[in-house]
């Protein structure tokens, strides 16, 4: 079941299916290491979202974690 990003819980992990927006704004996420394929953990939800992903923390916006379609999985 694919949702948006920002409907996950703290601790859940996810593999992003798709992440939408202007074309640098995709790009960008994917040199951060958020992209199709990839697993990340929520590690905060809300504003702003904290994630895990590779290792490495990020933190995304209001508004700009609905703009990644992920597939929740269980955790790694």
């Amino acid at each position: 079941m694919l949702m948006p990003l920002d409907m996950l819980g703290p601790g859940e992990w996810a593999e992003v299916e798709e992440v939408s927006g202007q074309a640098a704004w995709v790009g960008r996420l994917a040199e951060l290491g958020i992209r199709q394929g990839c697993r990340l953990q929520v590690v905060q939800p809300g504003t702003p979202c904290l994630l895990s992903v590779g290792g490495c923390k990020l933190c995304l916006r209001s508004g700009d974690a609905s703009q990644i379609l992920v597939r929740p999985v269980a955790g790694t």
